[in-house]
């Protein structure tokens, strides 16, 4: 845990780490017992599919761009300085279809086991092994549509 007094630099993450996750580049910024933050470099065309988090909150706040957040039947565009809210339970899936570079800063809370769930997806390009191993650290991705 990272949980002391400080400031994290605009371009770095806590103890220099940045992870690439489903081709996007989070650097983590704060995470402690309570909650988990870190700056995510969304490229275009890249997308995070619908999943869960039984046990946290999560939200993002547009830094730059835009992204289309599917959730509860609906698709919601977010952009710069909005803030998207996705309740502990509510499946939701983060996409870039706007053609040009997003970032933002997502946020979880409490912090569960997502801070290692990106240690272990770090580079993981197969999709069967990223639904094993977010299970395992409490992020359930739904089936996708053709196998629901």
């Amino acid at each position: 845990m990272h949980n002391g007094a400080g400031i994290t630099s605009a371009d770095a993450g806590l103890d220099d780490i940045s992870w690439n996750v489903v081709g996007q580049t989070y650097k983590p910024k704060l995470h402690s017992a309570n909650a988990f933050i870190w700056h995510a470099v969304v490229p275009a065309e890249s997308f995070v599919p619908p999943h869960v988090h039984p046990t946290q909150d999560e939200w993002i706040v547009m830094l730059e761009g835009e992204l289309e957040v599917e959730m509860g039947g609906r698709t919601h565009v977010a952009q710069a300085g909005d803030t998207v809210r996705m309740p502990m339970g509510e499946a939701h899936g983060i996409f870039n279809r706007s053609g040009k570079t997003a970032t933002c800063v997502f946020g979880v809370a409490p912090a569960r086991k997502l801070f290692d769930l990106f240690i272990a997806l770090n580079g993981v390009t197969d999709p069967q092994e990223l639904v094993r191993l977010s299970a395992l650290h409490e992020v359930d991705f739904l089936p996708p549509p053709d196998q629901a």
